[in-house]
Parts: C-alpha cells; structure tokens; sequence
C-alpha cells in the first residue's frame, strides 16, 4: 500500500488523466467494475424487460429492430457449397431448398424466416436461442431434422451452480473443465407464460451440440448477451413521454377558445348552455356573431405559447443520439429524408452497411448457419439424402464436404447505375471477378450464368435479336458483327428490340 502511495504521488494521476483523478469534476464520478459475466447477471433480466416494453409500445423502437433485421437478413443469407464436384453441389442445393420449407419445427415459416426471427430476438433481448431438433426417418422430412426458436428467458440468468457432474453452470450455462459448453438448463415453457403445462417450470439439460446460441459479444468472457436499445432506453422512454405531453399539452390549448368575465353570474350570453352541477356553463360562437357585452364584461381569447422553433431541431438531434446507440443511421430510425442528398446518405449508407456485414459475417454466419448447415449436412448424410463417399471416416473428411459459402442478400443502391458502371470497371480491369459481383448481390454465379445461356439459347431458337443480348446488339445499339448465326429454321425477319 505504502508502494502505491508513493507512487500515485510521484506520477501525480489528476495530472495524466482528469477522469483518474479526485478532483471536482470526477469526484462523484464513482462507477463500479463488474465482470461481463457478473454485469448481465445483475442486470440483464431489467434491461430485456425494458427492452420487449419499448419494441412493442415505441414506434420507434420498432422501427429500429425492423429496419436493422430487414438489413441483415432480408429474403436471407443463402448457403452455396463450395465442393468441386458440380454433380454433388447441384443436389445438395436441390435438397437444401426442398428443406427449407420444412426447417421451421412449428411450420410458421421456412428457414429464412428463421434467421429473421433469431436476429429479432437477439436485437430485442440480447440473444436467442435455436434448438436442432432431430426427427424420425418416419416424419417425412426430405432431411430429418428441424429448429425451434426460442427466447433467452428459457435459459436463467440466476442459475450459478455446480451440476451433478460436478461441472459449473454460470447463468443457466454448464461448462466442462476446460471451459467448453456442455449443456444449457432449459425451461420447458416461457416464464412469462405460467400456467401452461403441469411441468412447465421445470429445467432441463440439453446438451450444447443441439443448441446455438447466438449473440453479439461484446467483451472477452461474455456468455450471454445484452439488448441492442440498452444505451438508449432511457432517452427513448423520456423522449416518448415528452413527446406525448407535448401533444397532449396542444390538445387541450385547442380546446379552450377564450374566457369571458363578468360581474353578474345571472346575465346569460347569446348561446350559453344551462350551467352543470358545477355550477360551469359553456357557450360558443358561429360565423358572423356580434356579441354584445354588458357592462363589466370582458372576453379573453386564448393564446397558448407555442414550443417555438426548437422543437423539431431537438427531437432531430435526440434521435441521432438513438440512432447511435442502435448502430443505425438517423434516416432509418425515423424515415426522415428531408435533409439528405445523394452523397450525404450513400456515406451514411455504407458505415452502416460496413457494421451490418460485420454483424452478418462474424455473428449469425458464425453462431447459426455454420452450425446448422453442418448438422444438416449429418442428418442429409447419416439418412441417405445425400451420398458423400468418406464423410463418415473422420471430421477433416466430412468438413471437405461441408465447405460453403454464405451469400447475404446484396444491397440496393441510392443510384444503381454509377454502382453496376464501377461494378464493370473493377471487373474489366481484374480487381474483381463476375462470380464475386454477382454474390455482392446476393445471387449465385452458377445459377445466374445457367438462366442466362437458357434465355440465349431460347431467343437463339426463336429468331429473337434483343438489344439486350450483347452477342447481338453492340453497345452502341450496332448489330455485332461477331453474332452467333441463327438457326435455319428461324423466323426470317428477326425481331429487334430498340428500348433502351
């Protein structure tokens, strides 16, 4: 201790860091220090509570969980194998689309909806967990196996023990000895929903091989996650409110017109109403009146002081501050363009997007489709769905046949044809490939370049000469002199298209 006070007076803290210091500023400035397993413990049940309060009552809440799940997920993010044979790739993606309608194990919506609902959950309350549910070859799955969504209040925060194994559970989690998840303690039914099985509060191990959990870690150690609107649910719960009495305080300015004074209670004016039990009457005036007033009487219009110009500028300035905590731009949040240009909503654009694909890649492709598409791939194999010679023989062998890639749905442009002309640019100069461009888009090359010697061959069988067809039409509108020479069958007089 002596050391650290020698020390602490020779460096002089208050003057290497004014927020390390003791002066006036930071002297009441005295915040605590909790692990990240120890901060969601004490308060990660309040912030999802608050949370699931503001989404369902708060349209902007709402707006902001919908507007960054239809970014992340959209029409989905599609798997393409990246195994060499084109014969086993073809039916492995005949076979995945016919399982994606059949993935949900409530039959609500098929595996794409999936990845939207998980993100919700996660952006909502701070993670999400899906469960691989294997199934009988008698189910009539095309492959045996589904997923359940769940919502994190099955897995308890409070629950810190040692399980019968003698491993540790730490907030609902059981880890083995050398820190690996070993099995998640599960209610059977939601908390929130009593009352619905005899046996619903009970918990139950379910080894971690059939659960993802997926969420987004923000420190080392962290096990469970933290809502998304945590940094802003205060200021959007008070700006709601201020809203609403803003509002309110409108509403009634406008329901009074005026006050009228008077020394004789008795004397009534032209259209006064019999007075209530309160003894308070109420009259009105119409088009054209020229009331007369008795002597000592005096009408009073009301005027009721305005918000002023402020108004709009400090709501503007209060949910960029959201918009911020959210990981969103300001434009999303509200759907308020009045201020944007191209330049300036491209730039917010893409430092969105920027933190949206880091999102996509190192989170959801990571924790959900990864591990699904590998459990898929067992129970494709494992039930003969599909044949892989080897997969079996060890985990290198069947990683060979598990290698894909995921394709998020590709993002729209403010102006798409500067975006598809540097597309062009990159590719004719080599800094990019076709391949790559096409899954920028969210498309897969094989299958684009099939639809389009299809399209080729079908125009080549009809006498078709579009202008769209650059083996026809140069880009100039010229006819191609290099044009492949059509059938004899065809019509003699080709048709040209000249849209442009």
């Amino acid at each position: 201790m002596a050391f650290w006070k020698k020390l602490t007076a020779y460096v002089g803290w208050n003057s290497v860091h004014e927020a390390a210091g003791s002066g006036r500023r930071s002297r009441v400035w005295n915040p605590g220090d909790p692990g990240a397993v120890s901060a969601m413990l004490a308060t990660g049940n309040q912030l999802r509570v608050k949370s699931r309060d503001l989404v369902r009552r708060n349209a902007w809440a709402a707006n902001a969980v919908d507007s960054f799940v239809s970014n992340a997920i959209g029409t989905g993010i599609k798997p393409q194998s990246l195994v060499d044979d084109p014969k086993f790739r073809e039916k492995v993606h005949a076979l995945w689309w016919q399982w994606v309608e059949e993935a949900d194990s409530n039959n609500l919506t098929d595996f794409y909806g999936l990845q939207s609902l998980a993100c919700r959950a996660m952006v909502e309350g701070g993670e999400c967990l899906i469960r691989i549910r294997n199934r009988r070859q008698e189910d009539g799955l095309s492959v045996p196996i589904q997923l359940q969504i769940l919502e994190p209040e099955h897995l308890p925060l409070s629950l810190n023990t040692i399980s019968a194994s003698g491993n540790p559970i730490r907030s609902g989690i059981e880890f083995d000895a050398l820190g690996r998840r070993v099995a998640y303690h599960l209610y059977r039914e939601h908390p929130g929903d009593p009352n619905l099985t005899v046996n619903g509060n009970d918990l139950v191990p379910v080894p971690a091989e059939e659960i993802v959990h997926l969420f987004r870690p923000l420190r080392p150690g962290q096990i469970r996650g933290e809502p998304w609107l945590s940094r802003a649910l205060v200021k959007l719960n008070e700006l709601d409110q201020y809203d609403d009495a803003e509002l309110v305080r409108k509403k009634t300015a406008a329901m009074f017109a005026g006050f009228i004074t008077r020394q004789s209670p008795e004397d009534q004016l032209l259209g006064e109403g019999e007075a209530d039990e309160m003894g308070v009457a109420m009259t009105g005036l119409e088009p054209g009146t020229l009331q007369v007033l008795e002597p000592g009487e005096d009408v009073k219009f009301s005027d009721p002081a305005d918000v002023g110009g402020s108004y709009a500028e400090f709501l503007r300035v209060q949910f960029r501050a959201v918009a911020v905590a959210m990981g969103i731009t300001y434009e999303q949040l509200t759907g308020d363009l009045s201020g944007v240009n191209y330049s300036s909503i491209r730039a917010g654009l893409l430092e969105f997007r920027r933190r949206c694909e880091a999102i996509q890649h190192g989170v959801i492709v990571h924790q959900m489709c990864r591990p699904i598409w590998r459990a898929w791939m067992d129970a494709a194999v494992l039930s003969g769905a599909l044949t892989a010679l080897g997969y079996a023989k060890s985990r290198q062998s069947a990683r060979a046949w598990q290698a894909a890639k995921w394709i998020p749905q590709g993002w729209q442009w403010v102006d798409p044809e500067k975006e598809f002309k540097a597309l062009q640019l990159a590719i004719r100069s080599g800094l990019m490939s076709r391949s790559e461009a096409i899954s920028s888009f969210g498309y897969d090359a094989e299958t684009i370049d099939k639809e389009i010697a299809a399209d080729n061959a079908r125009a080549d069988s009809l006498g078709l000469v579009l202008d769209t067809d650059p083996r026809q039409v140069a880009r100039n509108g010229a006819t191609n002199s290099a044009a492949p020479s059509l059938p004899p069958d065809s019509p003699s007089a080709p048709l040209v298209d000249q849209q442009t």
